[in-house]
């Protein structure tokens, strides 16, 4: 049967904050396994030209050319020209970098690039991020139960509050994680080993994925608050609805409205919350029983 007007704007509701809940779930478990948060260059010396290794990418030295003085002297007087850019990128795990004289790329742990003074403070990162996807995981499991399984209103708007508080908690661990790990990067970047620290460097798509997700688990968690209030602003008009009928209907004074019988039936009704107050041809029998 076709759904009535607010029982399809909760359904839309409900989707679209299961739908946010999903798309941060992803961007988080790719950004936190992924070593591209932070991208950059470095520069290498070059290294010493061989038989196998010849041109800009190494140093001349002993080849036919080497007793040109003019040339070894513009070599070692330029500083730059001793030198060459390697990109690397960092993530949580790892910090890898391209090879000077081989393809590919060699990595380390960023874990043990790190100063011990701030090594505690990325480990509360690592663990603040596994709670915030396990957080996530946890809202999307509730929204499905809400969705599929929820056979009464009480239950769902239970469910939908639970899923509301584990959606914020979410949010909030994610958001200080990011910045916890932004704090320790930017600490080894000025503090790390001469080996790795980097010429040039900034943010990755890693690191705009982590704040991506971010954004979309706050706005599942707004939209998902949001249902859960306006449902509850429907119960309460519909319990003044039900009021003003009995009272209408068996003239009762104002005083003494049969406000448990309306709870009762509120609360005993099943279907979604936003289908159309049943006929209160039903109450009747309830309402005798409450006057007596």
């Amino acid at each position: 049967m076709p759904l009535s007007a607010p029982a399809a704007d909760s359904r839309q509701r409900a989707s679209a904050a299961f739908s946010l809940s999903c798309l941060s779930l992803v961007l988080s478990v790719t950004a936190f396994s992924s070593s591209y948060w932070c991208e950059g260059t470095r520069k290498v010396a070059k290294p010493f030209c061989t038989e196998q290794s010849r041109g800009e990418q190494c140093i001349r030295f002993n080849s036919p050319d080497g007793n040109d003085s003019s040339a070894v002297q513009y070599i070692w007087e330029t500083g730059d020209d001793k030198f060459i850019d390697r990109k690397f990128h960092a993530g949580i795990w790892y910090s890898c970098e391209e090879m000077v004289n081989e393809e590919g790329e060699k990595c380390r742990s960023f874990i043990s690039l790190t100063q011990a003074a701030d090594r505690g403070v990325l480990w509360l990162s690592i663990v603040a991020e596994l709670l915030y996807i396990t957080l996530l995981l946890m809202g999307v499991i509730l929204m499905s139960v809400e969705m599929c399984l929820c056979s009464t209103a009480i239950d769902g708007l239970k469910i939908n509050a639970f899923s509301a508080v584990v959606t914020v908690l979410a949010g909030l661990l994610g958001m200080v994680a990011h910045m916890m790990y932004t704090t320790v990067f930017q600490m080894t970047v000025n503090l790390g080993p001469e080996d790795w620290r980097p010429h040039t460097w900034d943010y990755g798509w890693s690191y705009c994925l982590a704040w991506a997700s971010f954004a979309c688990c706050m706005a599942a968690a707004v939209t998902t608050i949001n249902k859960y209030t306006k449902t509850l602003l429907e119960f309460e008009h519909k319990r003044k609805m039900l009021e003003r009928s009995i009272r209408i209907e068996y003239r009762f004074p104002a005083q003494t409205a049969p406000e448990k019988a309306c709870n009762v039936y509120v609360n005993s009704f099943h279907g979604s919350a936003e289908d159309a107050a049943r006929p209160v041809k039903g109450l009747r029998h309830l309402a005798t029983i409450t006057v007596l």
